[in-house]
């Protein structure tokens, strides 16, 4: 890929048009290299690297095709205002497909806005492991850079689908739970035993209306303070927690 084509990755429509997305960092390369090892993934990857960074990447030996640059192209190259002097163009993956296994939580995420909310949510699901991630419409790029190095690496190793629409999901699976002021604990015994946990949107929540038409049952993280809301990334996280101590 021509570097012009590399500096427009930074953009959702390139990302799709041209199949890519970008890796920055020394943390995120290690993750990334990491997780094709645990795959076996071998699909064609192009590192960018400056001087400084060049006999790390070839002692790294991970496959990669390692092409070096000027500190000026790289700084044309990263989105960061200094950046490190590495950055890998990777092929966007394909979806996780088919259901979810018995020992995989499903956590949809609907119209989330926020990237730094969604690499957070990538980061717990990674943590406690066996969860899937399911993006509605309308949602961020989960291969935004920002999104991407928020999950410090959590997006190598989370199964995730995009696009899945209110109505897909309800042919997907019949039980689902969401979080509500008026619910029950997310500490009682039955919090473990939903198909599917949605979150809402971080201003507007769940929509309640679509919400109508499904098994969904109601269930609320207790607070002692005076404010009326959580953060949709502490949430997701307590929830993920919560369902870890019942797997």
């Amino acid at each position: 890929m021509k570097l012009d084509d590399v500096k427009k990755l930074h953009q959702k429509k390139y990302r799709s048009e041209l199949g890519h997305y970008l890796v920055e960092g020394e943390h995120l390369i290690l993750e990334l290299h990491k997780a094709r090892k645990h795959t076996g993934d071998t699909t064609p990857i192009t590192l960018y690297v400056t001087d400084d960074y060049e006999q790390w990447a070839n002692e790294l030996n991970a496959g990669f095709s390692i092409v070096p640059v000027t500190s000026k192209k790289m700084a044309q190259l990263s989105d960061t205002r200094s950046p490190q002097g590495l950055i890998a163009c990777v092929p966007l993956p394909q979806p996780a497909t088919g259901s979810a296994s018995v020992s995989e939580r499903c956590i949809y995420l609907h119209e989330i806005q926020d990237p730094g909310n969604l690499g957070t949510i990538l980061r717990s699901l990674a943590w406690f492991g066996q969860f899937r991630l399911l993006l509605s419409p309308n949602s961020v790029d989960p291969f935004n850079p920002k999104v991407v190095r928020a999950s410090m690496g959590a997006i190598f190793h989370v199964p995730m689908e995009q696009n899945i629409t209110l109505p897909d999901l309800a042919a997907r699976y019949s039980r689902f739970a969401y979080l509500d002021m008026q619910g029950e604990s997310v500490h009682s015994a039955g919090f473990a035993d939903f198909d599917c946990y949605l979150f809402g949107n971080e201003a507007r929540g769940v929509p309640h209306e679509a919400l109508a038409n499904f098994a969904a049952a109601a269930f609320t993280i207790a607070g002692n303070g005076t404010i009326d809301s959580l953060n949709v990334a502490s949430a997701v996280t307590i929830c993920a927690y919560q369902l870890s101590l019942n797997s």
